[in-house]
């Protein structure tokens, strides 16, 4: 039995190209990484409204970022006398960046995940359950940012998005009401 397990081997060793794996992308390649806040401003039912989040993600070669992102409501928007509107949203980050090395340069990106919107009261409750109901909805934020390399592991941006929401049935909210186009200033640390 050992003899045939051997011979096998041997079989499977001899034929040519076997062991040599085949790769879309072949050759050294560069990684790194970055994460850091962003700050963005957007129109939210018909107000101007700040969002505050995130973004990190792998960094391929200087030129492609594989990651994630999600961004939270910080100003209140009122929905009647006694209610609030809750805002998030978050998902996958993919992004390109044109010439990386040079001083100031540009990345094409955009966000494909999920989010919520939430009623809460504008006073808390004793059992401190300040959301009563919340309406989930698929969004897609397509993006270009301008970014300066301030030092080897700092950049800053800013850029334009526009978030692209679906699925919105609650609170009297349209898709068009929470879609919109949103000011950012990227903040970036990192191996780049």
């Amino acid at each position: 039995m050992k003899q045939c397990i051997a011979l096998i081997v041997l079989v499977f060793l001899s034929v040519p190209g076997m062991g040599q794996q085949k790769t879309l992308v072949s050759g050294d390649i560069d990684h790194g990484g970055y994460g850091g806040p962003e700050l963005k401003l957007t129109a939210l039912n018909g107000e101007s409204e700040l969002l505050v989040g995130g973004r990190g993600g792998w960094i391929i070669d200087h030129t492609f970022i594989i990651g994630g992102g999600g961004y939270g409501l910080t100003t209140e928007v009122p929905m009647s006398d006694s209610t609030l509107l809750n805002f998030g949203y978050g998902g996958l980050a993919l992004e390109f960046i044109v010439q990386s090395d040079e001083l100031i340069h540009f990345t094409v990106g955009t966000l494909i995940g999920a989010g919520g919107t939430g009623l809460r009261d504008r006073v808390l409750d004793e059992n401190f359950t300040d959301e009563f109901e919340t309406d989930p909805f698929f969004v897609l934020e397509p993006r270009v940012t301008v970014e300066l390399n301030v030092t080897d592991f700092f950049r800053i941006g800013a850029g334009v998005s526009y978030r692209y929401v679906s699925g919105v049935d609650k609170f009297n909210l349209s898709e068009s009401e929470l879609s919109g186009i949103s000011g950012l200033i990227v903040f970036k640390f990192g191996a780049f």
